[in-house]
């Protein structure tokens, strides 16, 4: 297998697959945000690269990274195959269970869907490009990203230093939630030895808002309550019998999980606070 090189390596998934690498004894490269890629040979590329829940204040630094620092790789660098992580978001409004080879819906006219749009661009210019690209959509990757502004990683802050919080979101939403363990193993494995375009990376098993909150109320004697004005989108189950078939992935569980994942937010809340 050729060098494996991690664009975003700064970055919550990046990091990790950088750490993971590192474990396996895997050469990779990991270029800052400034360096100069054209003429260098880059391997393997993994592009991590990208927005999350910050997207809907920062749409052109979206649109920039989903998709024109994408361009400048794709037309000027030399590399062996690229693999570009997209969203699982994509399939919001879908019908269940969610395959890699279905139809896509999004609305230009609604401000949410800027993510979904870019994320879709760059799949598609990824794959029209005529170079060796692969699409990796990730569901909700969960793990120690103490920064992160997403759902799971606030709630679970808050839980470890509030004694009672109310979640803003509905009790009946569910998201599918994946490990950052089992994504970084799977990426790697894609960019390696991938025979398919499109894949979906994700546990297949969502797990709604009221289930989530309940176990993280149980292991931290945080009160946690809705608002009941809340409203929210839940998102289709995610078929990933193609990970499952061409690499026996088994995912781990986000509820099996929870209470070391817990543990090590709150050592962090603890040093943070010492």
């Amino acid at each position: 297998m050729s060098s494996i090189t991690i664009l975003g390596a700064s970055g919550f998934i990046g990091s990790a697959l950088a750490k993971r690498l590192e474990e396996i004894g895997l050469e990779y490269l990991a270029p800052g945000r400034d360096e100069e890629l054209a003429g260098r040979k880059l391997g393997n590329i993994i592009y991590c690269i990208g927005l999350t829940a910050d997207f809907r204040e920062r749409p052109f630094e979206t649109v920039d990274a989903h998709i024109c620092q994408l361009l400048h790789i794709l037309r000027d660098c030399d590399f062996d195959s690229l693999l570009y992580l997209s969203s699982a978001r994509i399939y919001q409004g879908h019908g269940s269970p969610a395959r890699e080879e279905d139809s896509l819906r999004v609305s230009p006219s609604n401000p949410d869907h800027l993510y979904n749009i870019s994320k879709v661009m760059g799949e598609s210019l990824s794959l029209a490009s005529g170079k060796k690209t692969r699409v990796v959509r990730l569901s909700n990757v969960y793990g120690e990203d103490y920064t992160s502004r997403n759902f799971l990683s606030t709630i679970i802050m808050e839980a470890v230093s509030t004694p009672r919080i109310t979640v803003h979101n509905p009790p009946d939403a569910e998201k599918d939630y994946v490990s950052i363990h089992d994504v970084v193993d799977g990426l790697i494995k894609i960019a390696g030895e991938g025979r398919q375009n499109i894949y979906n990376l994700a546990s297949g098993i969502n797990v709604s808002n009221l289930r989530l909150t309940q176990r993280i109320s149980e292991l931290t004697g945080c009160q946690i309550t809705f608002d009941p004005a809340a409203a929210g989108t839940s998102f289709p189950p995610i078929n990933i019998g193609r990970m499952q078939s061409e690499f026996e992935f088994r995912p781990r569980s986000i509820l099996d999980d929870l209470g070391s994942l817990i543990e090590s937010y709150r050592k962090h809340h603890e040093d943070q606070s010492a």
